[in-house]
């Protein structure tokens, strides 16, 4: 089985007709068993067959709004459309659409969207490259998150295993509380051990005894950033300082977890922690709302202190195999990020 699905996820990343899109990094996770339940990007389709919205701006001239698509299916974003739509005013990014069909769409939290403290993220932030067309990255400044209420929309709850990456950068980082992406609380507060399994990517050292300043891949499981299976600092960890950063976390809900970080633009993960939960977080007790750019607690009468950037990411229901993270970062690499 192990060699069949190896072999199966080569082919699907392995460059077809020249009027076909690769797959993408949810075609991958499906090929693997693991399905996403929510994907996110402003800069390209994560599925070869995506031909939909990415994302939502709004003007300030007119509040207007203008969805955001993608060139061809299974392609980059449609820069040129935000640029004539926002040309001669400023605009800002409202939603982030889901791109697996379960409308796991992700609202800015403030007044106006879902609801909350925040504002939305200024669309013209940070311009890119991806397969060799214009994009625009989510840059995230404090008062800047996103969030969605997913549990009864397919994203995993309570001791369900659950994976994720996304594609963040280790320029634009800083220790705040916290640049999440991943499971969050419906309630927007903190409910204890175990509510949240999300990837954090920042500098905070969370139970001190860090080696180095970050940013380091880990992962906010509530009352605590995780560097490994404890408290006390895993010397496994290592700083991701590129452009393009490549992060990774699975959770299989009772006994097992991992956090694996890379290189967007090239190369594979290294395996940072893969070991047992922490103390006191077995059985994980999810709640299945989507986290973008904040804690779990933010920003229901609080603000977001975290800074950081999003190009794209996904949740998955079940543990992902190792074979099916290596094809998606593959995929990943071979995106052109630049």
């Amino acid at each position: 089985m192990a060699t069949l699905l190896v072999t199966l996820l080569a082919a699907l990343i392995s460059p077809g007709p020249a009027s076909a899109a690769a797959a993408g990094p949810c075609d991958l996770y499906a090929a693997g068993g693991t399905p996403c339940v929510a994907a996110h990007s402003t800069v390209r389709a994560l599925y070869a067959s995506y031909n939909g919205r990415l994302y939502q701006v709004r003007r300030s001239s007119d509040n207007t709004t203008r969805d955001i698509g993608v060139v061809a299916a299974g392609g980059a974003a449609n820069a040129a459309v935000q640029d004539s739509f926002c040309a001669g005013t400023s605009c800002v990014i409202t939603w982030v659409y889901d791109q697996s069909g379960r409308g796991n769409h992700l609202g800015y939290q403030g007044p106006g969207g879902v609801g909350g403290s925040d504002t939305a993220a200024k669309a013209t932030s940070e311009s890119l490259t991806v397969g060799g067309g214009k994009a625009y990255s989510l840059y995230i400044n404090a008062k800047n998150s996103y969030w969605r209420d997913g549990h009864l929309t397919g994203v995993p709850t309570g001791s369900a295993p659950e994976g994720m990456y996304m594609v963040t950068s280790g320029t634009h980082v800083n220790g705040g509380c916290c640049f999440d992406y991943g499971n969050s609380e419906t309630t927007r507060r903190a409910d204890g051990p175990g509510a949240m399994d999300a990837i954090n990517f920042s500098t905070s050292c969370w139970f001190g005894g860090c080696s180095g300043s970050g940013p380091w891949v880990q992962a906010d499981l509530e009352y605590g950033l995780f560097p490994g299976g404890s408290t006390s600092w895993n010397p496994r960890q290592r700083a991701f300082t590129g452009k393009f950063v490549t992060a990774t976390l699975k959770n299989n809900g009772t006994s097992r977890f991992a956090i694996k970080g890379g290189s967007a633009q090239s190369g594979g993960l290294t395996t940072l922690y893969d070991g047992a939960l922490p103390r006191g977080y077995n059985p994980m007790k999810k709640q299945g709302a989507i986290i973008l750019g904040s804690g779990g607690d933010c920003c229901n009468g609080n603000t977001n202190l975290s800074v950081g950037t999003f190009y794209e990411g996904a949740l998955v229901a079940g543990y992902p195999s190792d074979a099916t993270e290596n094809a998606v970062q593959a995929d990943i690499a071979a995106a052109g990020y630049r």
